[in-house]
C-alpha cells in the first residue's frame, strides 16, 4: 500500500505545472527528481513484466482449462475430521425422600456460584379471569422482600456484594435464582431461602406491578411483529387457550394479595421443585446445606400434568389492518408436535433445509432470488409437553405482501413434492450438529439443560442421543415426515399490515375473503396512548 501511494504521488508531481503553495522551489525540484527516478523505472521495467505475465496467464487459460479446473478451489480438498463424541459433564442428581430433586454442577474456573429453584406451575395454570396473576406474583414477590427485610433493603445488601437474587414467572413455572461470589454463598443463599419460606407480599408493590403491567397492555399494539406473534398463537391454540391467553386490564385489576399468597402456598412444596447449583463449591458441603434446608419439608400434592385439546387453526386468511405501518408481517401457521415424538430428529433436519439459515430453501428462494422479504424463516415446531407451532414468517414491504405469502405457500407445498437432495441433507446435518454443541459448551448451560429435561420428565441422556438421532436421518425419513406432517389444507395465513397498500387482494391466496381480526384492547378508550390502540 505504501509503494502504491508513493507511485501515485510521484505521477501527480511530475505533471505539476506550478509549485504547490508553501513549497520552496529547490525543495520542489528535488521532489520532482526523486519522483522521476521512481516513476520511469516502473514504466520501463515493471509494466512490461506485468503485461508479459498477463499474456502468459491468458494463454494458459485458453490452452489448459482442464488443468485449471483441477486446481480450482483446493480448499475443498481439505479433509474434515469427524465430530468428537458429545459427552457433557452431567450434574450430580440427588432426590430427597420428599421428592425434591437437586442437581449439582461443579465448576472451579471462577470463584462464583449461581443457583435456581424451579417451581412447577405457571401462567397456563392461572384462572382465566385473573390472567396475569403469575407475572404480578413474580414481580411483587421479590420487590416486597421478606418478613425480616423489605425489597429495598435486599437491594442495598445485595448490591454491596455484587450479588443478585431474583424471582420470575413463565408459561409453566415460577422461580427463584441467585448468583454471587463463592465467599458470599451462605448469606446470599439464605436470602433466597428467606424469600421462598417467608415472603412478605405488600399491597404497594402489587399496585406498582399492576401499573407496570397495565402500561405494557395499553402499548401492546404499537409493535406489528408483537401483534403477529400474539395473534398467530391465538389462531393455532384458540383464543381461550392458556397457551394464547393474554392479560387484560380487567384481569390484572382482579388480582389481590390473597391470590398471590394462595398461589405461593399451593406451589411451594418440595416434590414440585427442582434445585440447581453451579460453580465453585465443595459438593459434600453443598449437598449437606441443601439437605438441611429442604429434607424435612412435607411432601405436597403432585402438580397436575397439562391437558387440553389442540385442534389447530381454522384454515383461511386473516388480516390485522394496521394503517400506521408501511410493511407487513406475514405468518403461515399450523399445529406442530412434541419433542418426545420419534420423528423429532427428522423434523429438525427438515426444518434446517426448509428455513434454518442463509442456505435454506425459504431464504434462497423468497429472499435472495425473488427479493420479496428482508426476513424469512420458520419450520415445524416442537415443545416439551404440548404441541408446538408450525410457523413460517416473513417481513416484507406492503406492496409485496401477497407475492411474499404466495412464495411462502409454494415453498411449503414443495416440501411434499420437491425431492430432498443428498447435498441438502449433508449440509443440514453439519449445521445442526456443529451448532448444537454450542448450546451446551459451558457447565452452566449443561445444568440448565439437565434441569429442563428433569422438569418435563425426559430421560437424562436425551441430549446425548440427539446427535445419534440426527445422524441416522435419511432422505427417506425427510420425505416421510414431510408427507406425514405438512398439510397445506390445515394452515392459516395471518397478515399484519396496511391493507390499503397491498396492491393485490388477499383473496388471490386461494383462501377466500380474509377474516378481519379485532385487536382493540378491552377497557381502553377509543383514543389511547399513541393514538391508535383503540382504532385497530
Amino acid at each position: 500500500m505504501n509503494e502504491y501511494r508513493a507511485f501515485s504521488n510521484a505521477c501527480h508531481l511530475t505533471e505539476a505545472k506550478t509549485i504547490p503553495q508553501g513549497l520552496k522551489p529547490h525543495r520542489f525540484a528535488r521532489i520532482i527528481t526523486r519522483a522521476k527516478a521512481l516513476v520511469y523505472p516502473v514504466f520501463v521495467y515493471v509494466f512490461p513484466i506485468v503485461l508479459l505475465g498477463a499474456a502468459i496467464a491468458s494463454a494458459q487459460t485458453t490452452t489448459a482449462p482442464a488443468q485449471q479446473t483441477q486446481q480450482a478451489q483446493p480448499w475443498k480438498q481439505i479433509p474434515i475430521p469427524p465430530l468428537r463424541p458429545f459427552v457433557p459433564a452431567q450434574p450430580r442428581r440427588i432426590e430427597l425422600k420428599n421428592g425434591l430433586v437437586i442437581l449439582l454442577e461443579e465448576d472451579h474456573e471462577l470463584p462464583l456460584i449461581s443457583g435456581f429453584i424451579e417451581i412447577r406451575g405457571g401462567s397456563r395454570d392461572e384462572p382465566a379471569n385473573k390472567a396475569g396473576l403469575v407475572d404480578l406474583y413474580s414481580d411483587a414477590w421479590r420487590t416486597s422482600g421478606t418478613a425480616s427485610k423489605d425489597g429495598d433493603q435486599l437491594d442495598d445488601l445485595l448490591e454491596a456484594r455484587a450479588a443478585k437474587v431474583e424471582t420470575g414467572g413463565d408459561l409453566d413455572s415460577t422461580s427463584v435464582s441467585w448468583s454471587c461470589l463463592a465467599k458470599d454463598e451462605n448469606q446470599v443463599f439464605g436470602i433466597a431461602i428467606d424469600l421462598l419460606e417467608h415472603p412478605a407480599f405488600k399491597d404497594e408493590k402489587l399496585t406498582l406491578a399492576k401499573q407496570q403491567a397495565a402500561a405494557g397492555i395499553v402499548r401492546r399494539n404499537d409493535d406489528a411483529s408483537g401483534i403477529a406473534e400474539r395473534e398467530a398463537a391465538r389462531l393455532v391454540y384458540g383464543a381461550d387457550s392458556p397457551y394464547a391467553r393474554e392479560p387484560e386490564l380487567a384481569t390484572i385489576k382482579a388480582v389481590t394479595l390473597d391470590d398471590l399468597k394462595h398461589w405461593h402456598d399451593k406451589t411451594i412444596v418440595p416434590n414440585n421443585m427442582i434445585i440447581g447449583v453451579e460453580g465453585d463449591f465443595d459438593p459434600a458441603t453443598m449437598e449437606k446445606t441443601l439437605r438441611d434446608t429442604f429434607e424435612n419439608l412435607p411432601r405436597g400434592a403432585a402438580w397436575p400434568k397439562p391437558t387440553g385439546e389442540f385442534p389447530g387453526p381454522k384454515p383461511g386468511a386473516y388480516i390485522v389492518d394496521k394503517s400506521d405501518v408501511n410493511q407487513s408481517n406475514v405468518y403461515i401457521v399450523g399445529l406442530g408436535t412434541l419433542r418426545s415424538n420419534p420423528d423429532y430428529f427428522a423434523s429438525s433436519i427438515m426444518n434446517e433445509i426448509f428455513g434454518g439459515g442463509f442456505g435454506s430453501r425459504l431464504f434462497q428462494n423468497v429472499r435472495t432470488k425473488q427479493g420479496l422479504a428482508y426476513e424469512v424463516g420458520g419450520g415445524f415446531g416442537a415443545s416439551y409437553d404440548h404441541p408446538g407451532m408450525f410457523r413460517v414468517l416473513a417481513a416484507t414491504k406492503s406492496e409485496s405482501t401477497v407475492q411474499a405469502a404466495q412464495a411462502m405457500q409454494t415453498e411449503i407445498a414443495d416440501l411434499k413434492t420437491k425431492p430432498f437432495t443428498e447435498e441438502e441433507l449433508k449440509r443440514a446435518k453439519d449445521q445442526v450438529l456443529n451448532s448444537f454443541i454450542f448450546n451446551y459448551d459451558t457447565r452452566e448451560k449443561v445444568l440448565a439443560a439437565a434441569a429442563r429435561l428433569e422438569f418435563y420428565g425426559y430421560p437424562a441422556d436425551f441430549l446425548e442421543k440427539y446427535r445419534e438421532g440426527v445422524e441416522r436421518v435419511t432422505i427417506a425419513d425427510l420425505e416421510r415426515v414431510a408427507k406425514k406432517y405438512i398439510d397445506t389444507s390445515k394452515l392459516a395465513v395471518l397478515v399484519v399490515g396496511n391493507q390499503q397498500e397491498f396492491g393485490t387482494s388477499l383473496t388471490t391466496l386461494g383462501l377466500g375473503a380474509p377474516h378481519p381480526i379485532d385487536i382493540t384492547i378491552p377497557g381502553m378508550p377509543a383514543q389511547g396512548p399513541g393514538g391508535n390502540e383503540g382504532e385497530q
